[in-house]
């Protein structure tokens, strides 16, 4: 029988090799032909960010660009007219923009009819022209702001988990950079050992689990007419792992307390469902089992929060 040590490790790797299929087109302003460009197709990890994309969609839409000079920095993707954020992960994205019609509760997830409530693959466009300044930071041709925003949201998990941020500052310089190498370039057997190190840090308690809510489309912010579309709420709150009843602390515990109008009932979704990874997650789940198997690469767990029908 597999130790749950084992069966967390396959976990990790699992939700680490988790993709979405990719159909990325150029947006008709910016290419130089009437009928469209051949579309860009891949198989693109969850865990990762379009900003790492950009350069090799550049390359490709190139000799179909109406200004071929046009600079990577200046290009951005959307979904249905809403622009996306660069350095937030694919998985989170999609969860939030079109995953949520795959989470109806209706078809079983194996036929056709449910792969295309799904929207898969995930039809995207890209722009090299009127960027969105309003919404997006633009990316840099070193892609240094990619990497900064990264190492800022790892400092800020750590802060989250452990009160302190000395464990991510410990990490000796090799370490340091073959964490930013390994989400580059995808590699678990790299990635997963310093990961492992922030997670458990030796002489030092979990005090809170970092957890981000994403609702779209701002439905709660009263201050807005009409919201922007796209528009998101994020909230976080400290999540201790364990409760002051000294029991395990529960999605269902914490959502409870994070947004009760939406969560009124710890145990049963009524509302909404929140969603991991393109999977609806079991209030019953315990958050801490989830930060050490689900997490996202920046120590996250991003939870993407869709009304039921």
């Amino acid at each position: 029988m597999a130790s749950s040590r084992d069966v967390a490790s396959r976990l990790r790797q699992a939700v680490f090799y988790g993709s979405v299929p990719l159909e990325i087109r150029l947006d008709k302003h910016d290419c130089r032909t009437y009928d469209d460009s051949e579309p860009y197709l891949i198989q693109f990890p969850r865990l990762l960010y379009l900003g790492l994309l950009i350069p090799k969609l550049h390359s490709f839409f190139s000799n179909s660009l109406i200004y071929p000079d046009v600079e990577p920095r200046e290009a951005w993707l959307s979904y249905e007219n809403v622009p996306l954020k660069w350095h937030y992960p694919l998985g989170l994205l999609y969860d939030l923009y079109s995953g949520s019609e795959a989470y109806s509760g209706e078809g079983d997830g194996n036929d056709e009819e449910s792969a295309n409530k799904g929207n898969l693959p995930w039809k995207l466009t890209i722009h090299f022209s009127g960027y969105p300044v309003e919404h997006l930071v633009k990316l840099d041709a070193a892609g240094k702001h990619l990497h900064d925003l990264y190492i800022n949201s790892v400092k800020e998990a750590d802060y989250v988990r452990n009160g302190t941020g000395k464990t991510i500052m410990s990490l000796n310089k090799d370490d340091s950079t073959k964490l930013w190498e390994s989400v580059k370039e995808h590699n678990f057997s790299v990635f997963n050992p310093i990961n492992q190190k922030l997670l458990n840090p030796q002489g030092i308690n979990l005090r809170n689990i970092p957890i981000k809510l994403y609702l779209p489309h701002a439905p709660f912010d009263t201050t807005e007419e009409e919201p922007t579309p796209g528009s998101l709420r994020v909230l976080q709150a400290p999540v201790p792992p364990i409760l002051s009843s000294r029991s395990p602390q529960t999605l269902g515990t914490a959502l409870n307390t994070m947004i009760p109008s939406l969560f009124p009932s710890r145990r049963i979704p009524t509302l909404a469902q929140p969603i991991l990874h393109g999977g609806i997650l079991p209030l019953s789940a315990n958050v801490e089992d989830l930060l050490r198997t689900a997490a996202y690469l920046d120590g996250w767990l991003h939870i993407a929060v869709v009304m039921m029908a």
